[in-house]
Order: structure tokens, then C-alpha cells, then sequence
């Protein structure tokens, strides 16, 4: 087991671990790239787009969420490496999402798409996960860190937990229109689990300890 460990970690640490995912993680756009130069996209190629993109922004979400418990429970701390680029990968896709919508929905009418936000609510709750995970994105430099502090910058970090939830919410409303609740519930579990262990983990940091003795007795 400690040999295994060993392995991963060392794994994880090659200069190489970097580069291969981020290949790894542009493939579903590359895909898409390739799919809609190739019109494998469907009948409907640019609502294919819109939901794909979306649905890998909440996936890439859930990826990051997964990135702690994951390096806590497999003792491989070598993890947290790769929570930025993932991270940033998350605002790409939403990134795309938002454009394609923009672009094949609106055709880039600002008050066509100020007017749609504010009548629709799951685009609005879209459209707020976005906005809030555009600071996140801008703040993962090492210098956005020092410049705000270790702790306000941990804080501003947190509404990932949000972002999550209202990115689920979106979802939920947009697969509510055609009765589809199945993909839904699958990252509502996977959120939940995520969160809950997170949950966990707090209240185990604040469950007081007992007080010992000199010779190791409770005092």
C-alpha cells in the first residue's frame, strides 16, 4: 500500500502530470470543435453545443469539489496541484457556454440577452453562477494571494459552494422543461457528497478534544 502510494505521489509530481491534463481536459471541446465542423452534432447542432458546454462546466464543478476529499481520504497531496488548472478549466467551459448561447440563442444582442436574463430564471441563476465564478478565475494567480491575503482570498474562494449549487439549480430548471430528472439527481448526489464531507470534516475540527494529563491521563 505504501509502495502504491509511493508510485502515485511520485506520479502525480512529474513535470509531465501538468501537460497531460490539461490535454485531457480540452478533449471535450476539441470533440465539440470537431463535431460541429463536422455537423455530427445532430439536427439541433447549436443547442448540442450550448448543453454540452454546460454540462461540462458543472462536471469540471464537481471535479475541483472532488479534488480535496479525494487527496485527504488517498493521502496524496500532490493533488492539489492540479485544482487550478481544473478550476480554470470550469470557467472555460462555462466561458464557451455563455458565448455559444450569446451567439447561436441571441445572436449578440445585448438587450435581447439583458432582456432574457431577467425573464427567465434558470438563465438568471446561470448567468449568477457565471458572474461569480469570474473572480474566482481572475484570483488564481499566486500573486492574487499575496495581494489579498491567504485568509480573504480562502474566504472569496468558498462561493465555489455556491456556484455549485446555483450551476445544479440551472440544471435542474432546464431538464425540468422536458420531465428529465435523471442526469440531475445523479450531481445532486455526487454535490451532496461532496459538500457533506466537507461538512463533516468541519465539525470534526470543532469537536473539542479531551484534556490530558501530564502522565497522559485526562485531567
Amino acid at each position: 500500500m505504501a509502495t502504491l502510494k509511493a508510485a502515485t505521489q511520485k506520479w502525480l509530481l512529474h513535470p509531465a502530470a501538468k501537460p497531460v491534463l490539461f490535454i485531457v481536459c480540452l478533449l471535450p471541446f476539441a470533440w465539440l470543435f470537431y463535431g460541429a465542423f463536422t455537423n455530427q452534432l445532430g439536427a439541433n447542432p447549436a443547442e448540442a453545443l450550448i448543453r454540452a458546454t454546460g454540462d461540462w462546466t458543472l462536471r469540471f464543478i464537481c471535479i475541483v469539489l472532488a479534488v480535496t476529499p479525494l487527496r485527504v481520504i488517498s493521502g496524496a497531496p500532490a493533488l492539489a496541484r492540479f485544482r487550478r488548472m481544473l478550476g480554470l478549466f470550469a470557467y472555460f467551459y462555462v466561458v464557451i457556454h455563455l458565448l455559444s448561447y450569446s451567439w447561436f440563442d441571441m445572436g449578440f444582442d445585448v438587450a435581447d440577452i439583458a432582456k432574457d436574463i431577467a425573464k427567465r430564471p434558470f438563465i438568471l441563476v446561470g448567468f449568477s453562477a457565471f458572474v461569480l465564478l469570474t473572480p474566482l478565475a481572475a484570483t488564481s494567480l499566486n500573486a492574487a494571494i499575496k495581494a489579498m491575503g491567504a485568509k480573504r482570498w480562502q474566504w472569496l474562494h468558498k462561493l465555489v459552494y455556491l456556484i455549485a449549487g446555483l450551476g445544479l439549480l440551472h440544471f435542474f430548471w432546464m431538464r425540468a422543461g422536458k420531465n428529465d430528472f435523471a442526469e440531475v439527481f445523479v450531481y445532486a448526489a455526487i454535490i451532496a457528497v461532496l459538500l457533506g464531507w466537507r461538512v463533516q470534516q468541519f465539525l470534526k475540527k470543532k469537536k473539542p478534544q479531551p484534556a490530558y494529563g501530564v502522565r497522559g491521563k485526562l485531567s
